[in-house]
Order: structure tokens, then C-alpha cells, then sequence
């Protein structure tokens, strides 16, 4: 599987990456720490064969796609095992999904996974994952002590393997 994602400015990095922390200190699962999961929110998932297939595809929108801010609003959870923020879906957020999308549909031999096709994404930032009963009660816990609204800046996108999480290519948006 290999995902296409947006990353953050650095103040909203270190705020977000702070959360992942606290939430592994206080419920012991530290997943996202230990797969090297950085922060940022995944526009598109894809099974494909090899990732040399999408290399192109994500290359040609270097230089396309622009900077944008988006805000932070919201906690949730997608049961039973992880924990999120999630971002007011804007026009820039939502043409920047398209863009990509567009981009990569079509490419032979590979899979868009539902979950990430348009109007049926959902727009989220894992805080953690693989997350116990008890352990979502004391992430919660955290989340509801540290998190506030925010805005961040899109600032790079990215093509990145799973498990753990290695960069194949990413670049700075204009």
C-alpha cells in the first residue's frame, strides 16, 4: 500500500506530533511513534504492484499544486481502534483531493482504496492507531486536555510506503 499525503507547516508539525506523544506516554501505545508515522493527512491510498507506477503520476503535479491553509476543528474517532483530527473540508482542501485524485486515477494495475475516492474521503490527521478500549479512553483524555483549534498550513506532498512510513518522494507546494 502506498499513501499520497499533505504535510504541515513546522509549528503545526510539532503541535500535532506533540499530541501522537502524549497520547503514546499516557495510554502506552506508542504505534505511531514506533512505525516512524509522521504527521500529515493522506489524501489518497493505493494498492499497486510497484510503486514505480505512481512515481510519475505524483512527479507531474510538482509545480501544480499550491499552498493552502486549512483549520483544525474537531476530534474523532474511527472505531474501535483509532484516534483523530480533523479539518473543516474547504475549497482548497477539497480541490487539492480532486487534483490528486485526477492524477492518479486511471493508472493500470492499481487500486484507489474507497475510502479516498471523491465525497467519500474523509479528511483526517492520525494521532493513533491499533488502540485498545482503555487505551482510547486515556488518548481521549489527553485529546480532550490538550487539543484546541488551530489552522495549519499545507506545505508538501508526498508518496510514502506503510509500515513503517518511508518517504519516496515528497516536495514543497508553491
Amino acid at each position: 500500500m502506498y499513501l499520497i499525503s499533505v504535510y504541515f507547516d513546522n509549528a503545526s508539525t510539532r503541535r500535532i506530533q506533540s499530541l501522537i506523544e502524549q497520547i503514546a506516554i499516557a495510554s502506552g501505545n506508542d504505534y505511531m511513534i514506533e512505525k516512524q508515522v509522521p504527521p500529515h493527512m493522506t489524501l489518497s491510498s493505493i494498492e499497486a504492484r510497484s510503486v514505480n507506477v505512481l512515481i510519475p503520476a505524483v512527479k507531474q503535479l510538482e509545480g501544480k499544486l499550491r499552498q493552502g491553509t486549512i483549520q483544525f476543528v474537531t476530534v474523532g474517532q474511527l472505531f474501535p481502534y483509532v484516534l483523530y483530527i480533523m479539518p473543516v473540508l474547504n475549497s482548497y482542501l477539497q480541490e487539492l483531493a480532486l487534483q490528486v485524485n485526477d492524477a492518479i486515477s486511471g493508472i493500470p494495475e492499481t487500486t484507489v482504496s474507497k475510502y479516498y475516492n471523491p465525497q467519500s474521503w474523509l479528511p483526517h490527521v492520525t494521532l493513533a492507531k491499533t488502540l485498545s478500549s482503555e487505551q482510547m479512553r486515556q488518548a481521549f483524555f489527553v485529546v480532550q486536555e490538550k487539543f484546541s483549534v488551530f489552522q495549519a498550513q499545507v506545505t508538501e506532498l508526498g508518496l510514502a510506503k506503510v509500515n513503517p512510513h518511508d518517504d519516496v518522494l515528497r516536495f514543497t507546494l508553491y
